[in-house]
């Protein structure tokens, strides 16, 4: 086709050299905005070039029409074909990159992983466990869904007594509850051996009870022992045993007179205030003591709802509150922090 005998509008035109300028322009191509870029220039709808070339087709001579047409036809599939290569090799690009993003950098030094540790209340059971097992105790447990039987019952708890309240005490459908106590593990224990028994038994239990210093749930350790001619004596050593070892050794014990419906005769036991050894302070209310557990001689209808013949065997048994020992041991303010599940809180404790 010769210039000569195109349109006035064709003349200039060299579909060659359109394809070498294209193929520069592709070449210097190494982003996606680029690449955008030149396909919009070519082959824009409005303004691209190559519409713009087959737009003047119907100036042409009806004889040379099909050539100028399959000439600019030659060169749109040249720059199609051109423009389809180039997004394979800026998608691969792409993805490569993406995968450098997200890769490992095996030169860095390795990521420590974050050490767990053991909850308060966890670390204070081990070792209120660990004192027993050293005195010849077992540890028991038991359901922490139980009957009025064993929760309250067989308990010596009189029919009319608070406890029984739904204002103390989670009841379920079908006359069960969420123990209030572990005190019904000893129960259980009893009626299945026979003495000698010595046990303690650690467990959550259940309140209707949520403030500052109390929890809905919380834990507890209790204790039992029964045997021929166990006294009021073996209950005080044990408990002065127990307690220097858990706090201190130079630890001193109080007992106070005090009723539970399942002991007779019951106590509290004060131990020497652990943040002023004694001396007085704000969390002793100036007392140098701090009530820490109840205690007492096992009541004989306790024994005798357990089929224990109370005229052969006598016991003790006293429980106290782990989460309170955890707060003492630790100093915490709140017994809400024991349950908020605070990794800076868990990371500062240790055994």
């Amino acid at each position: 086709m010769t210039s000569s005998s195109l349109p006035p509008s064709f003349e200039s035109t060299d579909l060659d050299a359109l394809a070498r300028e294209f193929e520069q322009q592709a070449s210097g191509i190494t982003e996606r905005a680029e690449w955008d870029a030149l396909r919009v220039e070519w082959l824009g709808r409005k303004q691209g070039r190559l519409r713009t070339l087959l737009a003047g087709l119907g100036e042409l001579p009806a004889e040379q029409r099909k050539a100028w047409g399959r000439g600019v036809n030659q060169l749109k599939q040249t720059v199609e074909e051109r423009l389809e290569g180039l997004d394979a090799e800026l998608r691969a690009r792409e993805r490569r990159a993406e995968r450098l993003a997200l890769a490992e950098d095996v030169s860095l030094p390795g990521r420590r992983p974050h050490i767990g540790r053991l909850h308060p209340v966890t670390l204070v059971t081990r070792e209120i466990e660990t004192i027993f097992r050293a005195m010849g105790y077992s540890v028991a447990e038991g359901p922490e869904v139980e009957d009025d039987f064993h929760n309250f019952g067989a308990l010596n708890f009189p029919p009319d007594h608070p406890a029984r309240e739904e204002q103390d005490t989670l009841f379920l459908e079908g006359g069960l509850l969420l123990r209030t106590h572990t005190s019904p593990v000893q129960i259980r224990t009893m009626m299945q051996r026979k003495p000698p028994i010595r046990i303690i038994c650690p467990g959550r239990v259940y309140r209707n009870d949520n403030d500052l210093r109390h929890s809905p749930v919380f834990h507890q350790v209790e204790c039992l022992m029964v045997d021929r001619g166990v006294t009021f004596g073996h209950l005080k050593g044990t408990l002065e045993a127990f307690l220097t070892r858990l706090f201190a050794p130079q630890t001193r014990v109080l007992l106070r007179p005090s009723y539970f419906p399942f002991v007779e005769p019951g106590a509290e036991v004060d131990i020497t205030c652990p943040f002023c050894a004694g001396s007085g302070c704000a969390t002793c209310s100036q007392s140098g003591w701090m009530e820490i557990l109840g205690a007492g001689m096992v009541d004989p209808r306790v024994l005798a709802a357990c089929d224990l013949d109370p005229e052969v065997y006598s016991g003790f048994a006293f429980g106290l509150g782990v989460d309170r020992v955890a707060m003492i041991r630790y100093g915490f303010p709140n017994i809400r922090m024991l349950f908020d599940n605070d990794q800076r809180l868990l990371r500062q404790v240790r055994a």
